[in-house]
């Protein structure tokens, strides 16, 4: 079982950044890949990027890449998604989540494979 607490979350303007964090409990956090996804008001929660269990490979859905960046800290128990230049279209509650497939060697952009979810944390985006 993995719990994850996520952190960071808050209101900025455009072009702004804010860092959020997820913090797991257990012991074998870095054999699971990590992801954060969002979920804005009215529609579905959808990929935002992910991260392998070694921290070695990364994925990103094409509206986030050259703007977030994913990381963690295995010592720590930690993933990290650093937000910079924040637009209106990336509002919505962010969650971070954890899959229990694959031993953490692979990136998986769809929802269903990942069996752990936290609370999610609400970044709000103003023009």
């Amino acid at each position: 079982q993995v719990q994850l607490v996520e952190s960071g979350g808050g209101s900025v303007q455009t072009g702004g950044s804010l860092r959020l964090s997820c913090v797991a409990s257990g012991r074998t956090f870095s054999t699971y890949t990590m992801a954060w996804f969002r979920q804005p008001q009215g529609k579905e929660r959808a990929f935002v990027g992910a991260i392998s269990g070694s921290g070695y490979s990364t994925d990103y859905t094409d509206s986030v890449k050259g703007r977030f960046t994913i990381s963690r800290d295995n010592a720590k128990n930690t993933v990290s998604l650093q937000m910079n230049s924040l637009e209106p279209a990336d509002t919505g509650v962010y969650f971070c989540a954890a899959s229990q497939f694959g031993s953490g060697n692979y990136i998986y952009p769809n929802k269903n494979q990942y069996g752990y979810w936290g609370q999610g944390t609400q970044v709000t985006v103003s023009s």
